[in-house]
């Protein structure tokens, strides 16, 4: 067994030493200051586990290990460690390891074999301890840390990236401890930009506890890399201070004074020192690095440095953005028209611009905003994406960040969460205390009186609605259609702005349901965190499933309307029941229709005709509708509350569990309004398409998609050519074309101008099947059904089958019915289909990564929507 120091530290025995404690090495070795260490090697932790008989039984827990039972067994193998004695020898070299360091206080860090690798990182998976004092606490803290080598969060991150549970455990570094009166990280390169040409100091008061964990919000500090100059300030709140204890192991939190916060934590001085000793340590490792630091008695010291991880420490320069696809595709999937997506783009910066109005955000600081909300969105290859970077400045405008960021992940369904280093980065700008206070104010006024909010905007918005609503938009000049298009910018989707303010209620009512959850029912399924919240029966989303029900229901119960319904096409059906006399049907497709006509497959992608321009797809529908198939109704989640959860506890709970369930509600209330603002643009699209081509400017009324927004604006402001349109729709309808070959990735990352896309991720080349027969996503309706797969794009031929499709749309909800469950590859338990099927009982995976690759209509399959997973029984399929 090996107790390892800056002395006795070789090539063969590094090996032992864990990725960190390597590191540790080369800065002394290089000359940096770095306080004293020692390092119990691997074999301290093997031995430990031969000597304690334990091996055995780690193994067998490892074993059982699964994604959905990681938290338990880690529970389990922690006790197991924490629990167990020290064999003799091992209890002497960590003795050893204390007086090699020869401080009185020390810190205890794990140090993996496998961390800061090329592939895998391993970054924050580990534990880490400060001001340990004395031999006993310290051996405590070296089980502890041995124990983290298999913690839910590094069980969770093997199985998902297909390591072996059982590696090399890790060793264990005893450090000096620095009693810091500054602390922070040093980035060699830029983690928001990608640029090497800068440096990120990230600065607090005291320990760099705080700013690791992300409880304080520290100074941030850019400066130019080739010279150390200063390129810009960004002064945190710095609350509170982490400092040791006096008397004790552990640190305090103490508040810090009021001048200290307002005041920059780094001297120049200091910032000249980070700056030289960066780059003295990025030279000696040949690449960018995450350095933590500490500043005591005026002494710089390096705590450790690793590489940075990310793909940015390999790009010289230009603003980083990363691209995602999550959660955009239930709105706009698949090839979107150039109309369509610059008229989202807009929307989208309008009416967040307004909520950051309506929190109160000052003109100064809107001015800042105004520099990315315009492209909050991307269009490559006829696909939308997410400018993800963007989405985390704005959820940062409420309180709560931390936390709001990560319900925010599971919302939109990501498959990556933002690394927390560059999480921390991200501002809507210049972060002010004053302003701060100021915008937390503004949004507790609105998360308190929320519901009343949206209730007061829903009068206002149906109100005008009706006035868009009923107009022959193609019996008015075009000029006139496009001035109401302006005015229904102006009075329906400008005023949504202040409307925003929801969803950052749904992430910080249901990031608090989830912490109590946590706490209080540690034992709960992972089903249960998205059941317990959904919105309730009544959520008006489910109206048109309910009313097709209906429709369907008449069908079945007359032999005459079925056969026409089932076996006549469906553009001929209608004239097919005028025919048969079934007068009192047609009214009551026509009233569906007067309904609910806006909400109908791609209904917000303004290219794709909705019921009332194109009726004869009910019917459609309601033959998918036929087949009764029975679900259960979801009471597994308030069984398993009133069970496990009695007294003040459960008052408190449901509190925020009515806050949550209400804030849901209220979102469906408010996209089903968008989807009738949108139908309304649909129609005076059209008839200005339709005028455009009776005036010639358009060969056929439909170029008008081939269209972006502010082209559209052009023809009818007279700041554009008209002979251009008809040259530009050429183009992009041949661009299009060739758009449709390529196979786009779900999320991609680039630096400044995008340039060539097939670097990040964009191909013609499908993937075939792998032969996997297990799959794991994440539950989202529990409930237990083996049938038949039907794979599909579209909400047809399902019959009872197990659907599963790459997305959905709320134009999905009126097939759901016909579904005996449900996986959805990309999309999130809280996405609009997720929380209907929840409501209808139907069992339901989402996030399953490329299972309609993997699956084929026609197998037959199992799937547990309480446990996420999905099970071929059989193989073969067919071509339905």
């Amino acid at each position: 067994m090996h107790v390892l120091t800056s002395e006795t530290y070789s090539g063969e025995k590094g090996r032992l030493a864990g990725a960190k404690a390597r590191n540790l090495h080369e800065l002394t070795r290089g000359g940096v200051d770095v306080p004293a260490w020692s390092v119990l090697g691997l074999d301290v932790f093997a031995a430990f586990l031969r000597g304690g008989g334990l091996d055995r039984e780690l193994t067998a827990l490892l074993s059982e290990t699964a994604l959905d039972n990681a938290g338990e067994q880690a529970r389990l193998i922690a006790e197991l460690i924490e629990g167990a004695d020290l064999p003799g020898e091992v209890g002497e070299l960590i003795e050893r390891a204390l007086g090699d360091v020869g401080a009185e206080r020390v810190a205890v860090r794990s140090s993996g074999a496998e961390e800061d690798g090329a592939e895998f990182s391993f970054a924050g998976q580990f534990s880490s301890y400060l001001n340990v004092i004395g031999p006993d606490d310290a051996k405590e803290r070296v089980k502890g840390c041995w124990a983290s080598a298999f913690s839910e969060r590094s069980l969770h991150y093997r199985l998902r990236n297909g390591l072996p549970l059982r590696a090399d455990g890790v060793a264990v570094i005893i450090q000096a401890m620095v009693p810091a009166e500054r602390s922070g990280v040093l980035f060699t390169a830029n983690p928001v930009t990608g640029s090497r040409g800068q440096y990120v100091i990230s600065s607090a008061y005291g320990l760099g506890e705080g700013l690791v964990s992300g409880a304080v919000d520290a100074d941030t500090v850019l400066v130019d890399a080739a010279n150390g100059a200063v390129v810009e300030t960004v002064i945190g709140d710095k609350q509170e201070r982490y400092h040791s204890s006096a008397d004790a192991s552990g640190y305090v939190v103490s508040a810090v004074d009021p001048a200290d916060r307002e005041a920059l934590s780094l001297s120049q001085e200091d910032i000249t020192r980070l700056h030289a000793v960066g780059r003295r340590i990025a030279e000696l490792f040949g690449g960018p690095q995450d350095i933590e630091w500490a500043i005591s008695a005026g002494r710089l010291w390096i705590l450790q440095s690793r590489p940075i991880t990310s793909p940015l420490a390999e790009v010289p320069t230009g603003e980083r953005r990363i691209w995602d696809n999550s959660n955009i595709i239930e709105s706009f999937s698949g090839i979107v028209s150039p109309l369509t997506y610059s008229f989202a783009s807009s929307v989208y910066g309008k009416v967040y611009r307004h909520y950051a109005i309506a929190l109160g955000v000052p003109s100064a600081e809107l001015r800042q905003m105004d520099e990315w909300l315009p492209t909050m969105l991307g269009h490559f290859h006829g696909r939308v994406y997410y400018n993800l970077l963007h989405w985390y400045r704005m959820v940062r405008l409420a309180p709560g960040y931390r936390l709001n960021r990560k319900v925010l992940e599971v919302s939109l369904g990501v498959e990556e969460s933002l690394d927390d280093e560059l999480a921390e980065t991200l501002h809507p700008y210049t972060p002010r205390a004053l302003v701060r206070a100021r915008t937390t104010f503004g949004f507790t006024k609105r998360f308190l009186g929320m519901h009343r909010s949206v209730d007061g905007f829903l009068r206002y918005f149906y109100d005008a609605y009706q006035v868009f609503d009923n107009v022959d938009y193609d019996a008015l000049p075009g000029e006139e259609v496009y001035r109401r298009f302006r005015a229904l910018e102006r009075d329906l989707i400008e005023k949504w702005g202040p409307m925003m303010a929801l969803d950052a209620s749904i992430l910080l009512s249901f990031g608090t349901l989830y912490l109590l959850t946590k706490r209080w029912l540690p034992d709960a399924p992972e089903w249960f965190n998205w059941a317990v919240a959904n919105p309730g029966s009544t959520v008006e989303s489910a109206e048109p499933v309910r009313a097709l029900a209906a429709l369907a229901a008449s069908v079945r119960a007359d032999p005459e309307l079925r056969e026409i319904v089932e076996n006549t096409a469906p553009e001929e059906t209608g004239k097919a029941l005028a025919d048969a006399g079934h007068t009192e049907f047609l009214a009551a497709i026509e009233d569906y229709v007067s309904r609910y006509g806006y909400r109908s497959l791609d209904e917000l992608k303004l290219e794709v005709p909705d019921l009332r321009e194109e009726p004869a797809t009910l019917y459609v529908m309601l033959r998918e509708a036929l087949p009764e198939v029975s679900t259960a109704q979801p009471e597994q989640a308030q069984s398993y509350l009133d069970k496990n959860l009695r007294g003040p506890r459960r008052w408190v709970y449901e509190i925020v569990r009515r806050k949550t369930s209400t804030c849901l509600a209220d979102r469906e209330r408010l996209r089903f309004a968008r989807t009738r603002a949108f139908g309304s643009a649909k129609r005076m699209l059209r008839a200005m398409g339709r005028d455009l081509a009776r005036n010639g400017m358009l060969d056929d009324w439909r170029d008008v998609f081939f269209l972006r927004l502010e082209e559209l604006r052009g023809t009818y402001e007279g700041t554009i050519a008209h002979a251009e349109l008809k040259h530009l729709v050429s183009l992009r309808r041949k661009q299009q074309d060739e758009d449709a070959k390529l196979v786009a990735p779900s999320r991609f990352t680039t630096f400044g101008t995008p340039g060539n896309l097939e670097q990040a991720g964009w191909s013609s080349r499908h993937t075939g099947p792998s032969g996997k027969k297990e799959f794991r996503g994440t539950p989202s309706s529990p409930g237990v059904v083996e049938g038949r797969a039907v794979v599909t794009d579209a909400p047809r031929d399902v019959d009872g089958g197990i659907l599963l499709t790459y997305r959905t749309d709320p134009g999905w909800v009126a097939t759901l019915p016909t579904a005996s469950a449900l996986v959805i590859e990309r999309g999130s338990p809280l996405t609009h289909v997720a929380i209907v099927a929840r409501e209808l009982g139907i069992p339901t995976v989402v996030q399953v990564k490329n299972i309609t690759r993997e699956i084929e209509t026609g197998m037959r399959i199992r799937l547990d929507g309480g446990a996420g997973t999905i099970t071929v029984l059989s193989p073969g399929g067919d071509d339905e």
